[in-house]
């Protein structure tokens, strides 16, 4: 059954190819806001959710292999009865999230600033290309990844290289025990404070600072965790996985509006940034999320403010058309993308237009 599944993509694909049409790669659904919006004229939606289901998964080993379609929500159950997780803790955006999505996206959620991204725990992928070739890259060990690691190149690619069969993931053990303590204070003490304790051993394992108020995820063995709130001081705060959620999954009340929803990923110990709007800032201050009105700040002025800090700016959400929500590549690494389109789609097939207008 799930040969005959990836042979019915390979035959979608290949009439692709032969119409000059192109294909929209979806599975869930549920970020399909973001990026830019496929350019194609002519789209053909393939969907991945069909081909799902766990490959392998030895908790001993710490590795889990699975189909791209395979439901976020099921997968993380499956690492939670064996007391393990995804460490990079990926943003779902709905019940019908898939792995695929989650690695095409290639976006981290809190503890992003402690464990590392998504593509830091990618050991390989399969993948059809633009030709209907199957691939393999990379393994499930880390020794298996050298040279070029082709499989990373899959996270945040948007579907633009190749339509994900099959990821491998390096999974961690979950803490013990975590708590999360909050303290009042200005936005300048909260960056000062957030990069001072990251520098200490500290077992920080999420970072927010909104509303005045300075949040800090203390997670590891219950003697650390306590010896670290007593250091740290604050007060506990109740419930404190919801709030956590809340971050990750933008259902806090900071991310209920309709303004423009703007990401910047910058050098964590940069001053508080002077630009109209809202904040509210997660990984000791290298992300920062921005909500204004599409008409009271240029967006020239936000990817400059970005770049000026040491990082760029995503244009995260947005009811306005728009094309160019990444921040634009110089001409070097805009020709390296180009490449890397040309090897594994020739044809430009896979999500025209979805990461950059062109490619």
């Amino acid at each position: 059954m799930p040969q005959a599944i990836i042979d019915q993509y390979k035959a979608v694909i290949c009439s692709a190819t032969e119409n000059k049409s192109s294909l929209q790669i979806r599975g869930g659904g549920t970020k399909h806001f973001y990026g830019n919006p496929s350019f194609g004229q002519k789209d053909t939606l393939l969907d991945t959710t069909a081909y799902s289901g766990i490959i392998d998964y030895e908790p001993s080993e710490l590795v889990i292999t699975a189909r791209a379609g395979t439901r976020l929500v099921d997968l993380e159950t499956l690492l939670a009865q064996h007391g393990q997780m995804l460490a990079f803790e990926p943003p779902h955006f709905g019940a019908n999230a898939t792995l695929g999505g989650c690695i095409a996206a290639g976006l981290s959620g809190p503890r992003r600033v402690a464990a590392g991204a998504s593509r830091d725990f990618v050991l390989g992928t399969r993948l059809l290309d633009g030709r209907g070739g199957d691939l393999r890259f990379g393994g499930q060990v880390m020794k298996n990844v050298a040279g070029y690691d082709v499989s990373r190149l899959m996270v945040g690619a948007m579907g633009t290289l190749g339509v994900l069969l099959e990821v491998s993931l390096k999974v961690l053990p979950k803490p013990p025990i975590e708590i999360t303590v909050q303290m009042p204070m200005d936005e300048a003490a909260a960056i000062e404070k957030m990069n001072q304790w990251a520098s200490k051993p500290l077992p920080i394992s999420a970072t927010c600072y909104v509303d005045g108020v300075l949040l800090l995820r203390l997670s590891g063995a219950e003697s650390a965790v306590r010896a670290a709130q007593i250091k740290l001081g604050g007060e506990e705060l109740a419930e404190d996985r919801d709030f956590w959620q809340s971050v990750r999954e933008q259902s806090h009340d900071f991310f209920q509006s309709d303004k423009q929803l703007w990401r910047l990923s910058i050098k964590s110990t940069t001053a508080p940034l002077s630009l109209p709007g809202k904040q509210l800032l997660e990984w000791s201050g290298g992300l920062r999320w921005l909500l204004c009105d599409a008409n009271s700040v240029d967006q020239d002025l936000i990817r400059k403010t970005a770049k000026d800090a040491g990082g760029h700016a995503t244009l995260f959400r947005s009811d306005a058309f728009r094309t160019d929500v990444f921040h634009p590549l110089d001409p070097v690494m805009m020709k390296i993308h180009r490449l890397l389109k040309e090897k594994f789609d020739p044809s430009g097939i896979f999500n025209p237009g979805r990461l950059y207008s062109e490619l």
